[in-house]
């Protein structure tokens, strides 16, 4: 266990050691640990030595200048000069809100960016503004559309955030598959099997293998197959990826290079530059008087709560098991699993930084 302080100073002191400004790498930390407060451990410290990875293979600019490129009142195309998402990300959103003020949303596309983290941190920001988030992003191909043996999309998040009055934020943050790929290293470190529904192997047929990714396999689409939706999911994918890679000038499909992932560092880039996202801010009184939207979403939250629910469980409203997964562990410390705390404390002795 491991106290969110000591974790958010251990990684800031990481990332200022591979050239990030004390700002930057303030922020990106806080990036990561909110994940992990937020029970995301495939999101959270443990990509720490990913990025770091990709800053050895000169795929990171640790001092980015981030840049408008195009706009209209409304829209941006923001280029993020290959910085960290973790960075390039909360500048983006800013544009979008700083755009939303003016004209009621804002829509801003990025490009020659990164891994940007969690989807819902990004989203989360317009919420403190009166004004409700989204956020997406493209990533690695790692998942095959349904009834294809090719790797053509990633796992492609979505988050929208809302804000209520007394009620704690709406936050939907999902992947558009049926798990992210974070998901199969936790059960890759643990030495175990993943559930069936979450890959293919290089057959197309469903398997267990925490590993199968690497050995030719591919992720699956949210719905798994045809006959449980994976065309939604295939569909989820494509509109995400399209966003974020075609319409910014990102590379998009089969050539968003990869996270450092090991096994996938090599990029196949060509069509684009670098990874590409999608952030919105829509002014909520754009609409109707922010008080009053806020009040109705207190009784949708309020009525949802209280659903007749089956047997020993309880309707949650999306955001309410990260919530309360992040009160618990500002409360207890945050486990770290071994292998975790073993690759944090060799990239500690290289830099000089004690966990």
């Amino acid at each position: 266990m491991i106290t969110a302080d000591q974790l958010r100073t251990f990684t800031e002191q990481i990332f200022i050691a591979i050239g990030c400004s004390e700002t930057d790498a303030h922020l990106a930390a806080d990036v990561l640990v909110s994940a992990d407060l937020r029970g995301v451990d495939s999101h959270g410290v443990a990509r720490l030595p990913g990025y770091v990875r990709l800053y050895d293979n000169g795929r990171i600019n640790p001092k980015p200048h981030m840049r408008v490129v195009h706009e209209t009142p409304s829209t941006a195309v923001v280029d993020g000069d290959r910085g960290l998402g973790l960075i390039v990300g909360p500048w983006a959103m800013q544009v979008a809100i700083e755009k939303a003020r003016i004209a009621g949303t804002g829509w801003v596309a990025v490009r020659n960016s990164n891994h940007f983290g969690i989807a819902g941190y990004h989203a989360m920001l317009a919420t403190e503004h009166d004004m409700i988030g989204q956020a997406m992003t493209h990533a690695a191909p790692l998942v095959a559309p349904t009834f294809s043996l090719d790797k053509l999309l990633g796992t492609n998040p979505i988050a929208v955030a809302i804000p209520a009055a007394t009620e704690p934020t709406f936050l939907a943050d999902f992947a558009s598959t049926a798990v992210a790929y974070g998901k199969l290293e936790i059960l890759q470190r643990k030495g175990q099997d993943i559930p069936l529904g979450w890959a293919q192997n290089a057959e197309g047929q469903p398997t267990t293998d925490a590993n199968a990714i690497r050995n030719g396999g591919a992720l699956l689409p949210l719905g798994t197959d045809r006959e449980h939706g994976s065309h939604k999911g295939y569909g989820l994918g494509a509109i995400v990826d399209i966003f974020s890679g075609v319409l910014s000038g990102a590379n998009y499909g089969p050539w968003v290079p990869p996270f450092a992932t090991a096994g996938f560092m090599q990029a196949n880039e060509g069509v684009g530059e670098g990874t590409g996202h999608f952030f919105g801010a829509m002014r909520i009184d754009a609409f109707r008087p922010a008080d009053e939207f806020k009040t109705h979403m207190d009784t949708w939250i309020q009525r949802f709560r209280q659903a007749k629910a089956v047997n020993g469980k309880q309707v949650l409203i999306p955001g309410d098991p990260e919530r309360m997964m992040e009160a618990e562990r500002l409360a207890n410390g945050i486990p770290v699993v071994e292998p975790v705390v073993k690759s944090l404390e060799e990239l500690g002795e290289r830099f000089g930084v004690k966990l």
